[in-house]
Formats: structure tokens, sequence, C-alpha cells
């Protein structure tokens, strides 16, 4: 596998948050710098723009940075479409999966960061979408409730023109590294093929080993998602890491127990360690499907962020932590482990809503059973 490391246990360098957690890295898969979403409810983008990066690494040894906002150009139409359509009954917002990112790519190609940055403001070097997303709403609000009775067809043009106004104009050709593209030629040589990506998740509500639409509110697209016991589940992850692949993850972080200033998620065992558990390790609860069923089922588990998990490590009692790439920016004030935060295998358990990778790194037995 091309410029992707590995660092195992016996070899792994040992960090800190300086509060009593030790950690030693024992895989560490290759993945772009930490950025900032800024003030835009964007995770999706960045951290399945981050996925993908990582893929191209494995697939060429090629370090793009690719555009983010590229593809949230190319996913707000589809989005209008399908609150206007609806008429109003549906959701409209700045959350997505990573699936919206794939579909995108598929029907629009990828480009670079410095053919399309999403930044229009003179000297604006952080993205703010409070503006945008308040002027879309309004927008198809308005389409929704004419007086008329009838749609009209201009909508599409409209916010086409909101987004070049807000994000830039489309780039149908551009230059990089000297060559000339256009976005699908781009991505044609990046190689990342959006067919060739599973998204898997693992309720009890649902049969398992067959497909069928998460109804959670930012599913607006109605993508579907393979069902699997939790412990396969798991398993999927780990094994993915053990092959070189990076996998992508929807998850809740709305938890007092997740903090990305401490750079840890876990679910301790008693709630008089909730604070505890920031700064050390602590016993934590034993996650089974039926709890996680029911933490879902109570809205105690939402789909409230995506991130990138790019390897594991272990803490000083052996326990296993899953390195999580966040898109919240590298200040010394907000995290720990730059940008970074250490999931443990309970947290992952409980918390983890669905995962995106590419099909190549489930086992011959799994992509049996699921028709692949």
């Amino acid at each position: 596998m091309k410029r992707i490391f590995f660092f195992f246990f016996l070899l792994g360098a040992i960090v800190g948050n300086a509060q009593g957690y030790e950690f030693t890295t024992v895989i560490d898969l290759q993945a772009s710098p930490v950025i900032s979403q800024g003030r835009t409810g964007t995770c999706w983008s960045f951290s399945s723009t981050s996925f993908l990066e990582s893929e191209i690494i494995r697939l060429t040894g090629k370090d793009i940075d690719l555009s983010e906002l590229y593809t949230v150009k190319k996913t707000y139409p589809a989005k209008m479409e399908n609150y206007i359509m609806r008429q109003g009954k549906a959701q409209l917002s700045e959350g997505g999966l990573a699936h919206d990112v794939l579909n995108a790519v598929r029907l629009h190609g990828l480009v670079p960061t410095e053919a399309y940055s999403g930044l229009v403001d003179v000297g604006t070097d952080r993205h703010d979408h409070s503006e945008l997303i308040a002027v879309l709403r309004s927008v198809a609000e308005t389409y929704v409730d004419n007086p008329s009775g009838r749609l009209s067809q201009k909508w599409r043009q409209v916010t086409g023109k909101i987004l070049d106004v807000y994000l830039g104009e489309d780039v149908p050709e551009f230059t990089y590294n000297g060559e000339s593209y256009t976005p699908q030629s781009f991505l044609k040589m990046t190689q990342i093929n959006p067919d060739d990506y599973v998204n898997l998740t693992s309720f009890a509500h649902q049969p398992f080993y067959a497909n069928f639409i998460l109804n959670i509110p930012d599913n607006w697209s109605n993508g579907s998602f393979y069902n699997i016991p939790l412990d396969e589940f798991v398993a999927v992850i780990n094994g993915a890491l053990d092959k070189g692949f990076t996998v992508e993850l929807d998850c809740d972080v709305s938890e007092k127990t997740f903090s990305s200033k401490h750079g840890v998620a876990v679910v301790p065992k008693s709630k008089e360690d909730t604070k505890k558990s920031l700064s050390e390790p602590v016993p934590e609860k034993a996650i089974d499907q039926a709890y996680r069923q029911q933490e879902f089922e109570s809205y105690a588990t939402t789909d409230d962020h995506l991130m990138h998990i790019t390897g594991t490590l272990k803490d000083q009692n052996g326990k296993t932590y899953y390195k999580v790439k966040n898109s919240w920016g590298t200040d010394k004030r907000r995290t720990t482990y730059d940008g970074y935060v250490y999931f443990s295998e309970s947290y992952l358990r409980l918390k983890s809503i669905s995962i995106t990778v590419h099909k190549d790194a489930l086992s011959k037995e799994l992509g049996k059973k699921l028709g692949l």
C-alpha cells in the first residue's frame, strides 16, 4: 500500500492528554491535515472529503487537497428540489451524510481546493454559511407558499445564482499541477469510484444482512444502509483499519463524555465518573445490541456529527480507542490531540450511527451475506 503508515503497539509512540490518559499508537493511517468547517453544518462534506483524500493516497499515492465546498454547492440544488417538490414537508438544513458526497461526486466529479475554495469574500479564510442557509430557506418557502397555487419554474435558476454569490461560480475547467482538467477528468485521475463504497449500520428494528432506509433527519436523500449485527459492525471497522482502509463515521457527539477539548469520548459505567472520565480512564459500560437500540429509539443517540476514523490506540490499561479526525480545527484551546478525538470501543459501539467504507475492506464472508 502506497504511503500508508502503520505503527504497531510495540513500536508506537506514547501520547497523553497531560491529565492521566496515556495512549500508545497501534494503527495510524495517513490522512490530510485537520481543518475547520467554520460556522457551517457541513461536517458531512468535510469528513467525507477527508475520507476520500485518504482513499486517493491509498489508491494512487497522491496527496490531494480536495474541495469540500464544491460538493456542498452541488448538493444544495438537490436539497432544494427535495424540499420544494415535497411542498415543504421535508428537511432543509445544512446537514447531510456520506452518501450525499458520493452522489455529488458521481454526478459532478471532484475538484481541488486550489480551484474551488468556496470562499468569495476578499480576505476571508473562514467558512460561514449562516446567511446562505437563511436565504435558501426563505427562497424555498417562498416558492412552496406561492399564493397562486402553481410552482414557478424559476426556483432552480434562483438557487443557482444564490450559490454562485455565496460559494463562487462553477469551474468547468481548471489547471492542477500544470495539467488541464474538468471535474470529471479530475475524478478519473484520482481513481475514486463512488460505486465502490458501502454504507453500514446496526439496528435491531430491521432485518440483518439486508438494506433499508435509515430514518434519521439528515438522511434527506433517503440513502440506504446495509444492516449488520453490532459485533460484526465493529469487526468491519477493525478489519478495515487492519487492511489499511480508513472509515467514514456518522455518530452522536452530544454526550458530556464526548470532549474535543480533552480529546476523548467514553461511556463511564457510573454517572459519578462523568467528569473524571475526561481526564483519566474509568470503568465503562458494556454495550450490547439491545442497549444500543434502546438509546437510539429514545433519542439519546442521534446523528449529530460526521467524522473520519484513521487508526487505533491503546491506553495504559490496554483498552482500545479509535483515532477519529474531527473538522473543528486545531486550536489548542479546543483540542488536545491536534483536532483528533479518541473514541473508546464502548463509545464507538453505542454512539456510531453508521459507517462508510470501501467494499474491499469487507470480509469475503460478509460481502457474500450482503450480496456484494
